[in-house]
């Protein structure tokens, strides 16, 4: 009873297996039919895809063949036309040259012609020449024996009176010359520099190497002093000041060429004073914190200063050296003031010159850095400080204006000419530097002595610390004509012979005098 059951089963199986391999057959063989439709279609649309692309490149070819052969026929065409104007030019030239040989022609038969006339001239020349000298000879012989002068001596005499007044008109015409020169070359520089002056308005400070410290009585003169001077001692090793304690009432002198160390000893005692606590320990203590408090406040003043002047992005390590500036001088004046002054000088210069005011205004800052150093150095304080600014990262046309403002270097931008009048601007103010008192007043001597080097002098003074020159002449000896030479002559003389800031003024007075007594 199983066994045709499994049999009928197994028979379903293969039966079931079969039909599904027919169907699996048919379905392979319409999707092969299928893709073979599908696989020719495409072909057929890339046929005709082809020929379109075909058709559009030989149409493109044939267009740029069109172009490149319109071009061609340009070339060809521009190239036969300079040929024509070259052949034109050299047509025209060779009927030039025609017309020029046949000039040259003309002219020689006509210099002949005047060359003969020449020699004919020359020939009677020669012959009234031999007359005049005759002549001459007798009327020389004649006014020998007139005059009682020889020829040679008339001659000498003649000579002189005409080289006296050649000379003079010479020094009249130099003198009018140069100052009209000056008036037309410089007069749109001296606008500038004046508008410039007058648009800066800095009081001039002038440090001594000496500060006076103020007391409220002199008992604490002693307290100061100390047993034995100990207290004195301290502060003098401390600070590197000299300190004077004279009869002087309720004052005490600081004495010393560094003003920063001369600050911090005044700032020390100020605060030791009011503590009341004076010995040589408490001393050393305020001498410390003022050191650390002096260092913050050159900070503090560096940064003051460039942001006033409007200046960005300097490294710290140049606000620092700014700040130090407030504690040096140069020739007596503060050199922190001095950089500022320069800096704003500069800054309307350069605008008023249509440069870069900003550039300008920080070279004038930093042009004078280089004599801020910590430790002493060799070279020259415009090289020194111009190292300085390229270490820290300053442009180069900066650089090259701090380098270059006392001509230790070539000037390369335009920037650094504008420092350098701006400085000598600044330096040459009336009151804004002092030199050594011997070298200012020899100075001032040398100039009295070369008026007196001249004839005709009776009086000469320098005033106006040595920028004005008066010199009063005699009037018998010298006339109008001749003060204005000696005026000349004068300022010559102090150009070529003497160094001097600035410039120096000659006036040559006369003065003419009738006196009468009544009696």
């Amino acid at each position: 009873m199983i066994l045709p059951i499994l049999l009928g089963v197994l028979i379903g199986v293969a039966v079931g297996y079969i039909i599904a391999k027919i169907l699996e057959k048919s379905k392979a063989n319409k999707l092969l039919k299928n893709t073979r439709k599908e696989a020719t279609a495409i072909i057929k649309e890339a046929k005709i895809d082809a020929e379109a692309i075909k058709k559009d490149k030989i149409l493109q070819a044939k267009e740029k063949f069109i172009e490149l052969k319109s071009e061609h026929e340009k070339v060809i065409l521009s190239r036969e036309k300079r040929i024509s104007d070259v052949e034109k030019r050299i047509r025209d030239r060779e009927s030039k040259v025609a017309s020029e040989v046949d000039k040259n022609r003309k002219l020689n038969a006509s210099l002949e012609k005047k060359e003969a006339d020449f020699d004919y001239k020359l020939d009677f020349l020669e012959k009234k020449e031999s007359e005049l000298e005759k002549m001459h000879k007798r009327h020389v012989d004649m006014l020998e024996q007139i005059s009682g002068l020889s020829a040679d001596e008339a001659k000498k005499e003649l000579v002189t009176s005409l080289k006296d007044e050649a000379k003079t008109d010479a020094m009249a015409f130099i003198q009018e010359t140069v100052e009209e020169a000056k008036l037309t070359a410089q007069q749109e520089a001296r606008k500038v520099v004046l508008g410039t002056i007058q648009r800066v308005g800095v009081e001039q400070a002038v440090e001594n190497c000496v500060s006076v410290f103020n007391l409220e009585s002199d008992d604490v003169k002693g307290r100061i002093i100390g047993r034995e001077g100990r207290n004195i001692r301290a502060l003098e090793a401390a600070t590197g000041v000299e300190i004077i304690v004279d009869d002087t009432p309720e004052a005490i002198i600081l004495s010393c060429f560094d003003p920063v160390r001369r600050e911090i000893a005044r700032l020390a005692m100020h605060k030791l004073v009011t503590d009341g606590r004076i010995h040589p320990a408490r001393i050393e203590e305020i001498v410390k914190k003022t050191e650390k408090q002096i260092t913050q406040e050159i900070i503090e003043v560096g940064k003051r200063t460039v942001i006033d002047l409007g200046i960005h992005g300097l490294h710290p390590e140049l606000v620092k050296i700014v700040g130090r500036m407030k504690y040096r001088s140069s020739y007596g004046q503060n050199l922190l003031q001095h950089s500022r002054e320069v800096a704003n000088l500069c800054g309307i210069m350069a605008s008023e010159m249509g440069l870069n005011a900003k550039a300008a205004k920080r070279a004038g800052l930093l042009h004078d850095i280089g004599k801020v150093p910590n430790e002493e150095s060799e070279l020259p304080h415009a090289l020194l400080g111009m190292q300085w600014a390229e270490k820290y990262g300053e442009k180069k046309d900066i650089c090259n204006a701090i380098g270059a403002h006392h001509d230790e270097i070539e000037m390369k931008s335009l920037i650094s000419p504008i420092v350098q009048v701006c400085d000598a601007i600044s330096g040459a103010r009336p009151g804004a530097r002092r030199q050594v008192l011997d070298s200012y007043i020899q100075r001032l001597k040398d100039l009295e002595d070369i008026a007196f080097g001249f004839s005709g002098v009776q009086k000469a003074y320098a005033i106006q610390a040595g920028r004005e020159l008066r010199v009063m002449v005699e009037s018998a000896k010298v006339n109008d004509t001749k003060a204005a030479e000696l005026s000349f002559s004068i300022s010559q003389k102090i150009q070529n012979d003497m160094t001097y800031p600035g410039q120096v003024k000659v006036t040559v007075i006369r003065e003419t005098r009738a006196v009468n007594v009544a009696r």
